[in-house]
């Protein structure tokens, strides 16, 4: 079974190409959504982050406020990273508990790993293969306006705070080029899985 990991920038499109993938066959498992869970009350990752963060980040029914903590921590280093060591290690053991139970069902399948930081996080390393999606700066400004709430200075900041796409290039094995209309884009990934089947296969 071939891990694949997907990757890319702020709004360049990655769900898209994840999503598509998905319908070629593939298991996609996305990291936000395990980051999401992990907050969750109930999980063993809610106690230890309201302990770390203040019990001021809850909501009034006892969930975390995700918006609240975000701005608790982005463009505070070491707030980021402190929350990043109690969220990350959840997140990959949900991921590597997926994979496994995938690879009995299918063991010669594909699984691919959507995350924004599997560069920045070393994590890219656990993966055969790692899929990049890009897309021109503007473009990502462009888009991550469309979301609810989304503020201009918010969305560059946290560019700014990113790795540049043109550093990620050199650890790819694949780049979608998500700057052109969906179709382009479905066909890039259309060829990608075509080549992950060959690997695999």
């Amino acid at each position: 079974m071939l891990k694949v990991g997907l990757t890319g920038g702020l709004a360049c499109g990655k769900t898209f190409v994840g999503e598509a993938l998905a319908g070629f066959g593939c298991l996609l498992i996305q990291a936000d959504v395990l980051g999401h869970e992990a907050l969750e009350p109930g999980s063993e990752v809610y106690p230890m982050v309201v302990q770390e963060f203040g019990s001021d980040i809850l909501t009034g029914d006892g969930h975390i406020d995700r918006r609240l903590l975000a701005d608790r921590v982005f463009g505070t280093p070491d707030k980021l990273a402190r929350l990043n060591a109690l969220v990350h290690p959840y997140v990959v053991r949900r991921e590597e508990e997926r994979i496994a139970q995938f690879a009995v069902r299918e063991p010669h399948g594909i699984a691919v790993v959507e995350a924004a930081i599997l560069i920045e996080t070393g994590s890219y390393q656990r993966f055969h293969r790692l899929i990049l999606v890009t897309c021109r700066e503007e473009q990502q400004v462009q888009r991550a306006l469309r979301r609810p709430g989304a503020l201009e200075s918010d969305a560059r900041a946290r560019l700014s705070r990113q790795m540049p796409l043109a550093e990620k290039l050199k650890f790819a094995d694949f780049v979608i080029d998500t700057s052109g209309d969906k179709e382009h884009t479905l066909r890039q990934t259309r060829a990608v899985w075509e080549a992950l089947r060959r690997i695999e296969s």
